[in-house]
C-alpha cells in the first residue's frame, strides 16, 4: 500500500508521465522488434478460386510442395508452389470447403501435402494476409488481440491511480437555493441558535466590516449536538436565506477504500464550489477528520485530514473565497478528544442542544397542526401532558411520535388526543408490546408484576416519607404506566414507562435515588420470595446501578473529600480500594431499599391482583387505588429510616 501512495504521488508529475509513456512505447517497440522474423521474399499470388486446388491433381508431378496453412481457422489457405517457379500460390478457402477439398481432391488423388508449421508462418507472414493488406497494421492488430488484457489492465490500473476506483468516490449532491424548502421560522424555539445564524450570516454579508476589524479569515462553521436537533435543516435555511447553492456530501463518503482517496475527493468537491463562487459546502457526519493526528503508524492516514486543514484555511487560491464550509457531528470537544489544528479552523461553533419543555410544546403544536381540520382533537388534546412525558426526545424523534400517531389513527379510525399520541409514544420509543406471551404464564406474570411494583413504590418513596398528599405525589410522579405486557425490544416481560426529566446536572442524592428506584424491583422479589427466590429478570437493573455507583465513587468521588477521578488511577495501584467502596456503597443502598420496601408489602400485594387482571395501570388508575387503600400506606418506623441513610450519606462522605 504505501508504494502505490508513492507511486500516486510520483505520477503527479508531468516529467514523470511523460518519462512513463516513453518507457511503455519502448518497450512495445522492443516487443514487436525481437518477435519480428526475417521474411521470404517470393512473389505471392493469392486467390479464393478453388478450381485452381482441383486442378493440382493433374499438375502434381509439376508441385515442389502443398501446405495449409491454420486448417483450423475460419479462412484455411492454401499455399502451393511449382518446380522452376518463384511465386507462391496462396488460395484462401471457406472452412466448410476445406474438409471436402481434403478429402476429394488431397486424399484420393494422393497429392502430397503437410500442415504450415509456426516456424514456417513465422517467415512467410504475408501468406496469412488478404490481397493488398498491409503487414504493419496487420501486425499492430495482432500484437493488440494478443496483449489486450494486459493493455487492459494497465490503463485500468493508471485510470484507478490518477481518478480512483469507479463507485468509491464522494457523490456530492449540488442542491440549488430555490429548491431548498423551509426558513428559519421552521426552527421552533432554539432562540440562541438562532442568534448564532442570524450572527454569521451577518458576518458572510459584511466581510468588508469585518476586514476592517483585520477578520479576514473563511467563515468555516461546525455544527455539534444529539442526531435529529436540526442540523442539517439550518443548513439548508442557511443556504437559501444567503441564496447561494448548497453542495452536500457525507464526511464517510471520504473513507474511499485507496491511499489518497479523501484527499482526491476534498480537492474535486472544492474545485466545484470555486467553479459556482459562492457557495456553502456542508460535509455532514463528519467527526472522523476531527480526530486527533500522528496516533496511527501509517503515514498517509491523515492526508484527508491534512487536505482539508489546507482548504479550510483558503490557501488554494483566491477564487475559494466565497465558499462557505460547514461541518455536523453528533460529537463535539467536550465529549471526544479533537485535533487542536483542526478546531482552530472553525471561527463560529453553533452546539444544538434538546428542547426543553415549553419548545417540545411548540413543536408537537406546529407538528400536529400540519395536518387536515378535523384529525386532531384539540379539546381532548393536552400538549403540556405530551411534552412532559416526551422529555429528552429530539425535534426528529417528536415528529416521529407524531407520525406514529397518525398512523394508529388512520388504522383505528380515530381521532388524535392526549391518549393517542400517549399511545404512539409508547410505541415509537418502547415498540410493540404483546400479551399473549405472558398470557399462560401466571406464576411469571406475579413476579413481574411485584417487581415493577416495587419500582413504582421507591420512585415515589420520598415524597410519601416527607408527608405529602397522594395528589401532590401524583403530580411530581414521572410515571406514565405500569405493564406486565411483553416487549421484545427490552427483553423484558414487564416494564415501568415513565416520562424523562429535563434535569441534567443531578445531586447526589438524586443519584441514590436513582440507583434506589433500581434496586425497587429486585427488593420486592426478595420481600416476597427470599434472597434465594431473585430471578435473574434484574439483570439490567443492576448494570444501570452498577454504571451509576461507578460513576459516584470513581469517577466523581461524591463520597470523599479527595475530588479526583480515580479511574484514571487504575494502573496505580487504587482500583481495589474504589471497588470496595462500590460495594458497600451498593450494600447500604440495597439495604435501605429492602428495608423501606416491607413497608408497602401490603399495599403491593393488593395491587398486584389488579395488575395481574387488567395487564396495564395508567398513572391516574395506580392512583386511584392507592387512595382507596390509603389505610394500608403505613410509615411506623420511615421518618427513622430516612435519617438512618441521610446520616449514613453524610458519615460517608466526610
Amino acid at each position: 500500500m504505501p508504494n502505490l501512495a508513492k507511486l500516486q504521488l510520483a505520477l503527479k508529475n508531468v516529467y514523470v508521465r511523460i518519462g512513463a509513456g516513453l518507457l511503455f512505447v519502448l518497450l512495445v517497440g522492443l516487443v514487436i522488434y525481437n518477435a519480428d522474423v526475417e521474411q521470404d521474399t517470393s512473389p505471392l499470388v493469392h486467390s479464393q478460386d478453388i478450381s485452381r486446388i482441383t486442378a493440382l491433381a493433374s499438375q502434381k508431378d509439376k508441385l515442389e510442395y502443398l501446405m495449409v496453412a491454420k486448417p483450423l481457422s475460419e479462412s484455411p489457405r492454401y499455399i502451393f508452389k511449382f518446380k522452376d517457379a518463384p511465386q507462391l500460390h496462396v488460395i484462401k478457402v471457406p472452412s466448410t470447403s476445406h474438409l471436402s477439398l481434403e478429402r476429394e481432391v488431397l486424399l484420393k488423388n494422393a497429392i502430397p501435402y503437410s500442415i504450415a508449421k509456426e516456424d514456417y508462418l513465422a517467415s512467410h507472414k504475408a501468406v496469412l494476409l488478404d490481397e493488398g493488406q498491409n503487414a504493419a497494421s496487420a501486425e499492430a492488430v495482432a500484437f493488440l488481440k494478443r496483449h489486450a488484457l494486459d493493455i487492459f489492465l494497465i490503463l485500468l490500473i493508471l485510470y484507478a491511480i490518477k481518478f480512483g476506483i469507479p463507485g468509491m468516490g464522494m457523490s456530492a449532491a449540488v442542491i440549488m437555493p430555490d429548491k431548498l424548502k423551509g426558513s428559519m421560522d421552521d426552527l421552533i424555539g432554539m432562540d440562541d441558535i438562532k442568534q448564532e445564524v442570524l450572527h454569521l450570516e451577518d458576518m458572510i454579508r459584511n466581510r468588508s466590516e469585518y476586514k476592517s476589524h483585520n477578520i479576514d479569515k473563511p467563515f468555516n462553521v461546525m455544527l455539534t449536538g444529539p442526531a435529529g436537533t436540526g442540523k442539517t435543516k439550518l443548513v439548508g435555511y442557511l443556504a437559501k436565506k444567503l441564496n447561494v447553492p448548497l453542495i452536500q456530501a457525507s464526511g464517510s463518503a471520504l473513507e474511499s477504500g485507496y491511499v489518497g482517496g479523501g484527499s482526491k475527493a476534498l480537492n474535486a468537491l472544492y474545485r466545484k464550489a470555486c467553479a459556482r463562487g459562492s457557495c456553502i459546502i456542508f460535509l455532514d457526519e463528519a467527526q472522523t477528520l476531527f480526530m486527533p493526528r500522528g496516533r496511527g503508524e501509517k503515514k498517509w492516514e491523515d492526508d484527508t485530514a491534512n487536505t482539508l486543514l489546507g482548504l479550510l484555511d483558503g490557501v488554494k487560491s483566491d477564487k475559494g473565497a466565497g465558499v462557505i464550509w460547514v461541518v455536523a457531528s453528533n460529537f463535539d470537544d467536550a465529549s471526544v478528544e479533537m485535533d487542536d489544528a483542526m478546531l482552530r479552523r472553525f471561527s463560529v461553533k453553533i452546539n444544538f442542544r434538546l428542547p426543553n419543555k415549553g419548545e417540545r410544546g411548540q413543536l408537537l403544536k406546529s407538528f400536529l397542526g400540519r395536518k387536515k381540520d378535523g384529525l386532531v382533537d384539540w379539546n381532548d388534546l393536552d400538549l403540556g401532558q405530551v411534552a412532559e412525558m416526551t422529555a429528552n426526545l429530539s425535534p426528529a424523534l417528536l415528529e416521529t411520535v407524531v407520525e406514529r400517531a397518525s398512523m394508529i389513527s388512520i388504522q383505528e379510525k380515530a381521532i388524535i388526543n392526549t391518549d393517542l399520541m400517549f399511545r404512539a409514544f409508547e410505541r415509537a420509543t418502547l415498540g410493540l408490546t404483546d400479551r399473549a406471551t405472558t398470557a399462560e404464564k401466571h406464576k411469571q406474570r406475579e413476579r413481574v408484576a411485584l417487581h415493577e411494583l416495587g419500582h413504582f413504590f421507591m420512585q415515589i418513596d420520598p415524597y410519601l416519607r416527607q408527608g405529602l398528599s397522594l395528589a401532590e405525589v401524583k403530580e411530581k410522579s414521572h410515571l406514565l404506566k405500569i405493564s406486565t405486557e411483553s416487549v421484545s425490544k427490552l427483553g423484558a416481560l414487564g416494564y415501568v414507562l415513565q416520562s424523562g426529566d429535563d434535569v441534567s446536572l443531578r445531586t447526589l442524592e438524586e443519584l441514590e435515588q436513582d440507583v434506589i428506584q433500581l434496586y425497587g424491583g429486585v427488593a420486592a422479589e426478595e420481600l416476597f420470595y427470599g434472597a434465594r427466590g431473585i430471578s435473574v429478570g434484574s439483570q439490567n437493573d443492576i448494570e444501570k446501578a452498577t454504571k451509576m455507583l461507578n460513576l459516584m465513587v470513581n469517577r466523581l468521588s461524591m463520597y470523599s473529600r479527595s475530588k479526583i477521578d480515580y479511574t484514571q488511577l487504575k494502573n496505580e495501584g487504587g482500583g481495589e480500594h474504589t471497588i470496595r467502596q462500590v460495594e458497600q456503597k451498593s450494600d447500604e443502598l440495597y439495604t435501605y431499599t429492602l428495608g423501606a420496601i416491607r413497608d408497602y408489602k401490603a399495599v403491593i400485594e393488593s395491587l398486584k391482583d389488579t395488575l395481574l387482571d387488567q395487564y396495564v395501570l395508567s398513572k391516574d388508575a395506580v392512583f386511584a387505588l392507592l387512595e382507596e387503600r390509603r389505610d394500608l400506606l403505613a410509615f411506623h418506623v420511615a421518618g427513622q429510616r430516612l435519617g438512618n441513610l441521610k446520616l449514613c450519606t453524610e458519615a460517608a462522605a466526610v
